[in-house]
């Protein structure tokens, strides 16, 4: 076998054990799940009436489901991240990294045995949220090619957060850490176009959130889920998702080296 084979072989098998913790440990899947179901039945049941009324209606529905859903779902994306830092950083404290390194294993399979893992946890979750946005009265009129465009996009930005959460983990000194810092992605959202446009807000507040990284994305999500318009968006939203793809490995990365170093 091939070094890049022993490697995948050793990712898989990374793969398969995280995956199976989180089987044996769902609450840590639940938590995507349920935050997200939280904050989409609060602003469409309690707050829809007053938030749908002052921004007007959507194409499809005309009710405020149909605009605050989008953002909700990237939400579970974001939320991802938290379970991804937490697992992490109990692997790196609880010493079972060190034990990986006596064993003649590819060192770059631990993370991406997370990574992957979260990725596809996160996935179902992102799933889950949906299907109860759809029971509450979100009604996309998407084509396929459409809903794909939107599921390869929560996909690309779930990777992003998942390597950035997971450089997290590395660099916390304790799960509590662990599980705080990746807590202003998930709320991100939020300061953003997920509840309320972004011209409703006072100027300065208004500026930082159409400059975010989350608005672009979500007015993406819209506008491929509800057919509005898109604009550059779509292009803004790949630049940023690619970008903290980036950023979030190579600091996941150097992170591993550092500790590997200790």
């Amino acid at each position: 076998m091939t070094t890049m084979s022993y490697g995948v072989r050793d990712s898989m098998t990374m793969l398969r054990r995280n995956i199976k913790h989180a089987l044996r440990y769902p609450s840590l899947t639940l938590t995507v799940v349920v935050m997200p179901v939280m904050m989409l039945l609060l602003f469409n049941f309690v707050f829809g009436g007053a938030l749908g009324s002052g921004i007007g209606t959507m194409p499809s529905s005309g009710e405020y489901i149909d605009y605050v859903a989008p953002g909700i779902i990237l939400m579970a994306a974001t939320s991802g991240a938290l379970t991804t830092a937490i697992s992490v950083c109990v692997d790196v404290t609880e010493g079972i990294v060190n034990r990986f390194r006596t064993m003649a294993i590819s060192r770059a399979s631990f993370l991406t045995g997370h990574v992957v893992g979260s990725l596809i946890q996160t996935m179902i979750g992102i799933a889950l949220v949906t299907g109860v946005a759809l029971l509450v009265g979100f009604r996309p009129d998407a084509t396929p090619v459409e809903w794909i465009a939107a599921i390869g996009l929560l996909a690309l930005i779930t990777l992003a957060l998942t390597w950035l959460a997971a450089a997290m983990g590395l660099v916390a000194k304790t799960v509590e850490t662990a599980s705080n810092m990746p807590m202003p992605l998930t709320f991100l959202p939020f300061i953003g176009s997920a509840i309320v446009p972004t011209d409703s807000m006072p100027a300065g507040l208004a500026w930082f959130a159409e400059y975010q990284p989350f608005t672009p994305i979500i007015e993406t999500l819209r506008g491929l889920l509800l057919g509005t318009e898109i604009g550059n968006s779509a292009v803004i939203a790949l630049a940023w998702s690619v970008g903290l793809s980036l950023v979030g490995y190579l600091w996941a990365r150097s992170a591993f080296h550092r500790e590997a170093t200790r």
